[in-house]
């Protein structure tokens, strides 16, 4: 990646609100049928690229030139670029039938005379009757050609320019990997020189900022690299003693050094900010050791965001660590769905507004010095640097248009005097004090940077050597800190990052009093995630203000049990309400084996707060994540009433069956883990024991066909029991594990050794329900089941099910709440009697529409028939489904659709909105009874 604006960023501040894609749709079908022609001159290029924009929302006139005069590469002549637009895109059009390479090529042929600031990530090339792409910051830029009249279909190729931008980052991934090897063989090295722990972290902390510093003019370029080659031996014997002398320079001022030093060292500035000011050990380095600090200071550490800097320290601990990287990594792209809505959109829609307008463009630079920013579990810093970042290039925007309007003679002398955006806007609390170092050293780095594109725009930089000012991070534990202490809370706060990612079954002794702290161990509170503490925490300090939140958090917090108890009894009694929210994606891993965390996004404030909702849904295919329109967000992130669903233990319908768990063994396997070998060897050797095998399931038996057996002893008499040897080992070793368990139930439980320890087996017909089914199937496969096969405790029955019960829970409306409302398992969903099942509003049917249900889940078993040798893992395969089955299913699926007064083609959300609806109803007038009866009213 360079120092460049995203072209996302550049993109937004051009268009006032994003088109819906149908909408696009729209302008691309009609674009089409005006260009298609291919008898178009050339000289309509201007016509055809201003409407191609317009597609997209984009007014040509606001952000791109034509005919713009551009030195070429291979000639050294001058030439017209047909479409310029700074930042975004470059544009060559030829007239029909023309080579498109060569229009390519020539447009190419521009970017080595574009400075870095401006360069281009798109080249589109046109003959009217075709359009070609080429993204030069894919990994592998290759063109894509499209026919101009197939843009009607094909105009999400390029929402680029909406600002849908697939930004990816793979050459930034590949050079931060590389990266964290490098500093993890330094540590390796360092470690092997007599360092340990604390002093290795110093010292990997203090090279990385000489490496830096050498490769972006903080100094003399390349006066680190200078010094270790050229002033201490290959033998490396007094690389130790040379570097200890290095860093007692640098933490010293000119003006106090000896006379007599080399005279590399005196060309070091003074950097001050106690980064030097430790003395360390002075250790014994080896030929190898200084060859690895060699290698890494020949990579170039310019390219290397300081936003990553502390993913690279804490990954170079352990390989298995550097491995591992994206478990601690937090991408750019992450950072960026986080401060873009909560302020950076805002900001630039501002920036926008005030073009032309000298007056407009002072008060906002102005404005920009107000805001602050706090990270209450900031870790390395990421989104706090980002941040800073984001706000430093708003203020030179500014500085670029004040000189662009010659209305601020001052910037024409020294632009760098009375900077508004500063450091001490920003701060952070951290619970290590090693990643609260690397914050600070990675911001100052940071500030380097936006310094040096100051430098680029005005020749001129602000000298922070020595430094002066450092990022503010307090090191100590959040959640038994006064934010306000560290960060004032003000109508212009904003507080943001991504807290610990700790479930409620992993928390600590210490994070576990954290908890029942911030919480006032109110009922349900012990089954939060960590994170909800840092929510509550900032609700309380923000309410009655504008100050606005956004977290990076575990998903499970907006299904199953949590939401009811984070907002139930946490935020809607704050009276926060949800700004903006991303909902499920997976944290972006760098490592070969990807980080198992599935995230949301939340951002919210007090209801006193008028920001207009925004929501994008999950990533599709490719990664993209696409807003939606939506004018409210609940806790279940979808754009419906404000209600949750909390543990029921019965069905909210009366006239709905039942759902329990099967029946639970607890018998170390030896009556309820019986394979299919063993027991044939039952029947043929004893009669007796054979007479009370059973055909088992749980979840993994019902999805993937496997065949498993048990030992249903319920109604077997003692002389059975005495005269089968299978049978009196089998309980025999029941009863042994039982008495040998250290929970008291299991103990007592091994009085009746030849039974389950829970049996819930119905007698009647029941719908298995698998409790956990992957997110990567349309449908959660269920089975109507003989009672004669036993149920276990890892699936879910439905007693006296029917084809009604088997068509509902088949029908899309009942898939779409539980992948709402479900927990999960990693990314899978988890369903539960008390909060899935016996929430679900169903359908007012009459006899005509149960009929049809009924007609229609007939089609889905006498389809899945048709596939004897599959099992339902192979029949709802993402890809594997048959094409009959599938159509089945979209047939019952309009079945239940019209039932819920619902078209066949509703979206999602059109779905999930009719039964919170329904939902809200349904449990409205139960609230209101159970009020009454209590003696209160509602409200209160």
């Amino acid at each position: 990646m360079t120092d460049a604006p995203s072209r996302q960023g550049t993109i937004l501040t051009t268009m006032t609100k994003p088109l819906s894609r149908n909408e696009m749709r729209a302008r691309a079908v009609t674009f089409a049928a005006r260009w298609k022609d291919e008898t178009s001159e050339r000289g309509q290029s201007q016509s055809f690229w201003t409407e191609f924009l317009g597609i997209y929302g984009v007014d040509r006139k606001r952000v791109a030139a034509f005919e713009q005069l551009a030195k070429r590469t291979s000639t050294g002549n001058y030439g017209f670029i047909d479409l310029y637009w700074p930042g975004v895109l470059i544009a060559e059009q030829k007239s029909a039938g023309k080579d498109l390479d060569e229009a390519e090529q020539q447009a190419l042929d521009y970017l080595t005379e574009i400075k870095q600031s401006d360069f281009p990530g798109l080249v589109i090339t046109s003959d009217f009757a075709r359009i070609r792409i080429l993204d030069l910051e894919a990994k592998d830029p290759k063109p894509v050609e499209i026919k101009t009249a197939d843009l009607g279909k094909e105009y999400e190729r390029f929402l680029f320019i909406a600002g849908y931008a697939r930004q990816t980052f793979e050459q930034e991934i590949e050079a931060n990997v590389e990266a964290s090897e490098l500093m993890g063989q330094l540590y390796d090295a360092a470690e092997a020189a007599g360092y340990k722990d604390h002093e290795a972290n110093v010292l990997l902390t203090r090279l990385l900022f000489l490496m830096f510093g050498d490769d972006t003019a903080m100094w003399a370029r390349g006066l680190f690299y200078s010094f270790v080659h050229d002033r201490t031996s290959d033998d490396a014997s007094d690389l130790g003693a040379q570097l200890a002398m290095l860093f007692q320079v640098l933490n010293t001022p000119e003006t106090e050094r000896p006379k007599n030093l080399d005279q590399t060292l005196v060309d070091f500035p003074y950097v001050n900010g106690g980064l030097f000011s430790e003395n360390l050990r002075i250790a014994a380095f080896t030929p190898d050791m200084r060859h690895a600090l060699i290698k890494a200071m020949r990579f170039g550490w310019g390219s290397i965001s300081p936003a990553v800097f502390g993913s690279l320290f804490q990954s170079v601990k352990s390989k298995e660590l550097r491995r591992e990287l994206g478990e601690h990594y937090t991408t750019e792209s992450a950072i960026m769905k986080v401060i873009g809505p909560l302020f950076l959109d805002e900001l630039k829609d501002r920036l926008a507004s005030a073009k032309g307008s000298p007056q407009k463009l002072r008060n906002f630079r102005k404005d920009l010095s107000s805001y602050n920013f706090l990270d209450p579990a900031c870790g390395c810093g990421n989104f706090l640097i980002v941040s800073y970042r984001e706000m430093r290039r708003l203020e030179l925007a500014v500085l670029v248009q004040l000189r662009e309007l010659k209305e601020d003679n001052q910037l024409s002398l020294d632009p760098t005097l009375g900077l508004q955006v500063t450091v001490e806007q920003f701060s952070g609390i951290e619970i290590e004090e090693w990643p609260a170092k690397v914050a600070e050293t990675a911001m100052f780095l940071v500030d380097h940077q936006m310094n040096l594109e100051l430098a680029e725009e005005f020749g001129l930089t602000p000298d922070r050597l020595p430094i002066k000012k450092m990022l503010n991070v307090q090191v100590a534990n959040a959640l038994r800190t006064d934010w306000r202490s560290v960060c004032p809370i003000t109508d212009k706060t904003f507080i943001l990052g991504n807290p610990p990612f700790i479930g409620s079954t992993f928390l600590s002794d210490e994070q576990r009093q954290d908890q029942e702290m911030t919480w006032g161990g109110g009922k349900g509170t012990g089954t939060l995630d960590y994170v909800t503490n840092w929510h509550l925490t900032a609700a309380r300090l923000i309410q009655g203000s504008k100050a606005r939140v956004a977290f990076v958090s575990t998903n499970s917090i907006t299904h199953g049990e949590q939401p009811a108890v984070l907002w139930g009894q946490g935020l809607w009694p704050l009276n926060m309400k949800i700004d903006f929210a991303h909902r499920t994606f997976p944290w972006v891993s760098e490592a070969a084996r990807g980080a198992a965390v599935h995230c949301v996004i939340i951002g919210f404030s007090d209801r006193s707060n008028q920001v207009a909702p925004r929501l994008w849904g999950s990533p599709d295919d490719h990664g993209v994540s696409t807003e939606m329109a939506t004018s409210h967000i609940n806790p279940y992130l979808i754009d419906a009433p404000d209600v949750i669903v909390q543990n029921r233990r019965a069905p909210l319908d009366p006239d709905s069956q039942v759902m329990v768990y099967g029946s639970k063994p607890t018998d170390g396997g030896h009556l309820s883990n019986i394979s299919t070998a063993e027991a044939e060897t039952i029947r043929d050797s004893d009669p007796i024991a054979a007479r009370y095998l059973r055909p088992l399931i749980g979840a993994e038996e019902l999805i993937n066909g496997v065949e498993r057996w048990c030992l249903w002893l319920v109604d077997a008499p003692p002389a059975d029991l005495r005269s089968s040897e299978t049978l009196r080992q089998r309980v025999d070793a029941v009863q042994k594990m039982r008495s040998a368990s250290k929970d008291k139930t299991t103990r007592a439980d091994a009085a009746t050794p030849s039974l389950f320890q829970k049996i819930r087996q119905p007698s009647t017909t029941y719908l298995a329900v698998p409790s956990v089914s992957s997110e990567r199937r349309r449908y959660v496969p269920m089975a109507l089941t003989q009672p004669t096969t036993v149920a276990n405790n890892l699936l879910l029955m439905v007693p006296n099910a029917n084809l009604y019960t088997f068509g509902v829970l088949h029908g899309r409306p009942f898939q779409v709440w539980n992948a709402a409302v479900s927990g999960r398992l990693k990314s899978d969903m988890r369903i539960s009697a008390e909060i899935t099942y016996n929430n679900y509003p169903w359908p007012i049917a009459d006899d005509a529409t149960r009929a049809t249900i009924e007609t229609a889940a007939q089609g889905v078993l006498d389809a899945r028939a048709a596939h004897p040798g599959s099992s339902l893992a192979d029949l709802y395969d993402a890809i594997a489904m048959p094409p009959d089955l599938a159509k089945a299913h979209d047939q019952l699926d309009r079945a239940v659709l019209t039932a819920y007064s619902l078209k066949a083609n509703a979206t999602d959300a059109e779905v999930l909105t009719a039964l919170f609806t329904r939902y809200e109803g349904l449990v409205a007038p139960m609230g209101a009874l159970l009020d009454k009866k209590k003696g209160r009213r509602r409200g209160e």
